[in-house]
């Protein structure tokens, strides 16, 4: 991956696309701090950043969710959404988690994202659908005053209905002022929530679109090559 230029800005959902191999999983995981970059400039609210590790990320406030979601089935919902940054209370040599205090503000961000298929915050997650899953992911992504969210194919797998839930739920991410990375390859959920649709080809920068302006062929055109081979044949 070289020679790339990606932005996205508040209130933003911004598509990236491409095909296997084409830079996509490298470039978040530049950006999320689990990789390190060679070279060029990473700002963050125009301040140029050197962006060290995840935990580093996650403190500017960027914040991943990958495909894998990294939720313990057997642990509940609060304990996944606090898994690494439980709080403690006093006096702190106990080390007694604050399950109320956890509970209490699990619940907040779950009611504020208007997530209402959970019915239990204390239910195990292994007995959550898929969707339900993804929303507590994103969930926890969320709660840590994050501005912006990376979500690595999140309705890969997911049926019609649960699919919807959690596009529904990227919207309301983007009404709260977040900015949403959104990699895919689906186009129609592209379309459905994305402002911008940034497409990668081996390595590198293919087109960028407003998804107000353009059409999925377009788009398809330039993940497959078929925009630049149109582009050298008008030339010729």
């Amino acid at each position: 991956m070289s020679e790339v230029d990606f932005e996205v800005r508040a209130a933003e959902v911004v598509a990236l696309a491409g095909d296997n191999g084409a830079g996509k999983s490298t470039l978040v995981k530049v950006i999320a701090g689990t990789h390190a970059p060679d070279g060029g400039v990473i700002r963050f609210d125009g301040v140029e950043v050197s962006i060290r590790s995840p935990r580093h990320a996650a403190s500017l406030g960027i914040e991943t969710v990958y495909q894998d979601l990294a939720l313990c089935d057997n642990l509940d919902v609060v304990a996944n959404m606090y898994l690494g940054r439980e709080t403690v209370g006093r006096p702190r040599f106990l080390q007694r988690l604050s399950e109320l205090d956890m509970e209490r503000h699990a619940l907040d961000v779950l009611r504020r994202l208007n997530v209402t298929t959970i019915r239990s915050v204390r239910a195990a997650v292994a007995t959550l659908s898929g969707g339900q899953r993804q929303s507590v992911a994103i969930s926890r992504a969320v709660m840590w005053n994050s501005k912006i969210v990376l979500l690595d194919e999140p309705t890969a797998a997911l049926g019609v209905a649960q699919t919807h839930e959690v596009l529904e739920l990227i919207k309301r991410l983007r009404a709260q002022g977040l900015g949403v990375v959104l990699i895919s390859h689906n186009l129609h959920d592209m379309f459905e929530v994305a402002d911008r649709i940034v497409v990668l080809r081996l390595g590198r920068n293919a087109a960028a679109f407003r998804c107000r302006e353009t059409t999925p062929e377009e788009v398809v055109a330039a993940i497959t090559g078929a925009r630049e081979a149109a582009a050298r044949e008008a030339v010729c």
